[in-house]
C-alpha cells in the first residue's frame, strides 16, 4: 500500500517529479564516466541495430538480383542449373551460402527443397524445406506439406501425417487445405489409424463442401467406416 501511495505522488505532485530529477542530475553529476558510458553503450546498440537493418536491406536487395536467373531456370525445369548456377550466375545452393540470412536467402531454401524432392533426394528436401519459413499465406502451407510428401516417399507415414496436418492446419482456405487433409488421411490410413483418417475426411465433408474433394472424402470416409 505504501509502495502504491508513493507512486500516486510521483505521478500527481510536481514536487515529488523534480525532487527525482534532481537527484538523477545529481548523481550524473556525480558520475560523469559512468553516465557517459552509459549513454555511449545506448548509442553503440541503437547504431548497431539500425546499421544491421540496413546492411541487411542491402543484402537482400543484393540476393534478390543474384538470384534472379536461378528462378528463371527453376521455372523453365532446369533443375541444375537452378540449383548450381551456369558460370555467369549464381546458383540457388550459393545463394543459401552467401545470403542465407537475408529474405532471399530463406526463399532460396524453399526452392532448393522443392528441387531435390523432384530429383527424390529426399534427406536433402526436407533440411532445406525445414530452414524456410515465411507468414506467408500459402507459401509455407506448402512448405509443410512438400514435407510431408518426402516423408511419404521414404515410408516415414508418421512425420508425413504430422507435417501434412501443419499444412491444413496453417491459415486454412478453401483452395488448398482440402488437398492437405486427403494427404493427411492417406498417411493415417498407411498407419492404420483410421480414427484420424475419418477425422480428416469429416473436415473436408464439414468445412469444405464446395471442394473438389468432397466427394472423395465422402467415398473413401465410408469405405472406412464399412471395413471398421
Amino acid at each position: 500500500m505504501a509502495k502504491k501511495d508513493e507512486n500516486k505522488d510521483l505521478l500527481e505532485n510536481p514536487e515529488v517529479i523534480k525532487e527525482k530529477l534532481e537527484g538523477v542530475e545529481h548523481w550524473f553529476e556525480q558520475n560523469p564516466k559512468t553516465a557517459l558510458g552509459i549513454a555511449a553503450a545506448i548509442l553503440i546498440i541503437i547504431g548497431g541495430f539500425f546499421g544491421y537493418r540496413y546492411y541487411m536491406g542491402g543484402q537482400d536487395a543484393q540476393a534478390q538480383k543474384e538470384m534472379f536467373q536461378a528462378v528463371r531456370y527453376f521455372e523453365a525445369d532446369s533443375l541444375n542449373l537452378a540449383l548450381n548456377g551456369d558460370g555467369n550466375n549464381l546458383g540457388l545452393l550459393q545463394i543459401i551460402e552467401d545470403y542465407g540470412r537475408t529474405d532471399a536467402g530463406n526463399l532460396a531454401n524453399y526452392y532448393t527443397g522443392f528441387i531435390y524432392l523432384k530429383q527424390a533426394k529426399f534427406p536433402l528436401a526436407i533440411f532445406h524445406l525445414e530452414d524456410f519459413s515465411s507468414d506467408d499465406l500459402l507459401v509455407q502451407a506448402r512448405a509443410y506439406s512438400l514435407m510431408g510428401d518426402a516423408y511419404m516417399e521414404q515410408k516415414d507415414y508418421e512425420n508425413a501425417a504430422k507435417y501434412y496436418d501443419k499444412a491444413a492446419g496453417y491459415k486454412p482456405n478453401k483452395e488448398f487445405t482440402p488437398s492437405y487433409l486427403m494427404k493427411a488421411a492417406l498417411a493415417y490410413e498407411k498407419l492404420n489409424n483410421t480414427d484420424k483418417a475419418k477425422a480428416a475426411y469429416q473436415t473436408i465433408i464439414e468445412k469444405f463442401w464446395d471442394s473438389s474433394e468432397l466427394q472423395n472424402a465422402r467415398k473413401f470416409k465410408a469405405r472406412l467406416e464399412a471395413n471398421s
